[in-house]
């Protein structure tokens, strides 16, 4: 009973993706992200120098391959990126406490993310320099720092690890690996990187202290035991 009551209360906060009118369940009291930040480097700096030139270098070398799955992650903002690490039965279409507490994750993540790019402001890569052949050029122009596709990564990998504790490592690996996508691409410096890492992984340690959060996160365990994802 204890179980289908966790699975009930999970499929209630389905209903709390982002685009669903609830809060986040962090508020900027919880995380501010220029409290927790450094600066990103000052604009023509020898480091903000030194991130330019690590993209002009990236981009030099790297080969169609790992272009397309640069592109490819880019691309795919959501857990699914996690599915090659977890194998086939995660398929969140059929764990729906799994997928409600990912949504609060990414509510949470998107808000607080975007809480940071207004404070910064930071330019892209391709503003700052016109000749990086960049895989995208449709994001708003000051958005560089931090990274909210690293920030995702992060905050659902961290989460993922917490619910698969077997699988920490590799989970931890495919986020830095996502991460690395942003520089294959050049659509983020270094620096940004490094903070979308830092960001996500606060953002979950500090999801882990809110109740809700904790009885999703049960409930999503249980699932995850349930269908064969996670050892018991």
């Amino acid at each position: 009973m204890l179980k289908l009551g966790l699975l009930v209360t999970a499929a209630a906060l389905a209903g709390a993706a982002p685009g669903g009118g609830k809060a986040p369940l962090l508020s900027p009291a919880d995380i501010d992200p220029a409290l927790v930040l450094p600066p990103p480097p000052v604009a023509g700096s020898a480091q903000a120098r030194a991130e330019l030139a690590e993209l002009h270098a990236v981009e030099k070398v790297r080969t169609a391959a790992e272009e397309a799955d640069a592109r490819l992650d880019g691309d795919t903002k959501n857990a699914t990126v996690f599915a090659g690490v977890l194998g086939p039965r995660f398929d969140l279409a059929k764990l729906p406490a799994t997928s409600a507490l990912l949504a609060l994750v990414r509510e949470s993540e998107k808000a607080t993310v975007d809480r940071g790019k207004d404070e910064f402001k930071r330019q892209r890569p391709y503003i700052v320099d016109t000749t990086l052949k960049s895989c995208k050029r449709n994001d708003d122009p000051l958005s560089s720092y931090p990274s909210g596709h690293t920030s995702m990564a992060f905050s659902m990998g961290e989460t993922l690890a917490r619910l698969v504790p077997e699988k920490a490592a590799p989970l931890l690996a495919r986020a830095a690996r996502y991460g690395q996508s942003r520089i294959v691409c050049g659509q983020h410096f270094r620096s940004d990187v490094s903070a979308g890492q830092m960001l996500g992984l606060l953002i979950a340690e500090r999801l882990m202290a809110k109740p809700e959060f904790q009885t999703a996160f049960a409930a999503a365990r249980a699932e995850l035991v349930g269908a064969g994802v996670a050892a018991r």
